[in-house]
This record gives C-alpha cells, structure tokens and sequence, in this order.
C-alpha cells in the first residue's frame, strides 16, 4: 500500500489538506496528516481545527511515497519557517520521492531549489518564489516528481492528479465517479 504524509501548519488552506486526504483513503492510500508543531491540533486559516495522526517530531517518514504540502496562509509561511520539514523534502526529494503542493506552499519547493528547470503552478501571486521555474499557470501541473496545484478550486483535480500516480487510472475513475466528479474531469 502507497503512503503519503500531508503536512498542516496554523493557517493551513483546509480544502487543499483535507480533500487529498479524502481521495487517498477512498483509493486505499494510507495516509498520514503530520502536525508541524508539537500539537495534533491544528488550526486553519478559516478556523477549523484538525486533529493531525502525528507530529513532525514523532513521524517517521522514511517510508513515504508521496510528501504534501497543502497551501494558505499563513500555513505556507509557516511549513517555509520549518527546518525540520525542509530538511525532510530536500532528503525525499534527493532520493527520487514524489513531492506535491498547493496554492502558496509551492514557495517551500522554490526555496529549496526543487523547482529549477521545472515547470510549476501556485496561486496567482506567489510565482515569485517559484525560483527557477517556469510558472505555468495551470489547475494542476506535473513535472517529474513534483505535482503543482494553483489553488482551492484545484483541490479535486491535484488530488485525483496525484491518485493517479499512487495507483492507476481505474482506480481514479471510480473514486470519482463515486464521488460524483468523474463529469468535470478532462480527458487526457
């Protein structure tokens, strides 16, 4: 079974984290919500508060397939302010893992140099930290390892985006039939 690790900081964007973590786990990925902090409370940046399945000091995410990071603000500034987070990404990254973020949080990846020679999406705005990367202004943009999302309303198509990747494309048209959003996908 694929897993994946979703990161929430204070004012994380709450549909960007919570829909993948819907999507996965009707897809039978194993999926992880990590607090960044030493709380497994987390609150969003509309003020709902989630309670994370671990803390970044507690997981052990050597066995991640995928590392998420959903966007907001100032949840992205906040994952972006997180040493131990980055070091993490920079490791996963290093190794031929999957990367994916939304909306802001794509500023981490550019931070680090992830996005260099890649093509990268992010919300309308933050392109100026994509360092290095062509900004492509689409819903949801996949390069290599690294999957982009642009914002809230990409949250359905990043997620089933990225499902694809874990699993396969039967496995994406049920989910979203199921869910009934198998309608507005775009064929490939």
């Amino acid at each position: 079974m694929k897993k994946v690790y979703v990161f929430l900081a204070e004012g994380f964007e709450e549909v960007e984290a919570l829909t993948p973590v819907d999507v996965f786990r009707r897809g039978g990925v194993e999926v992880k919500t990590v607090s960044i902090t030493d709380s497994l409370e987390v609150k969003g940046a509309h003020g709902v508060v989630v309670l994370a399945d671990t803390t970044l000091g507690a997981a052990d995410c050597s066995d991640a397939d995928l590392l998420l990071l959903p966007g907001g603000m100032p949840g992205a500034a906040n994952l972006n302010n997180c040493s131990p987070l980055k070091q993490l990404l920079a490791r996963h990254h290093g190794k031929g893992g999957k990367l994916a973020a939304i909306c802001a949080a794509p500023l981490v990846f550019g931070g680090l140099g992830l996005l260099r020679g890649r093509r990268a999406t992010c919300y309308p705005g933050f392109e100026k930290y994509l360092e290095g990367a062509t900004y492509t202004h689409e819903l949801c943009t996949k390069d290599g390892n690294i999957t982009t999302g642009e914002g809230p309303a990409a949250s359905f198509l990043f997620a089933y985006t990225l499902l694809e990747e874990l699993t396969d494309r039967a496995t994406v048209d049920a989910i979203a039939e199921g869910m009934m959003y198998k309608h507005l996908m775009v064929t490939k």
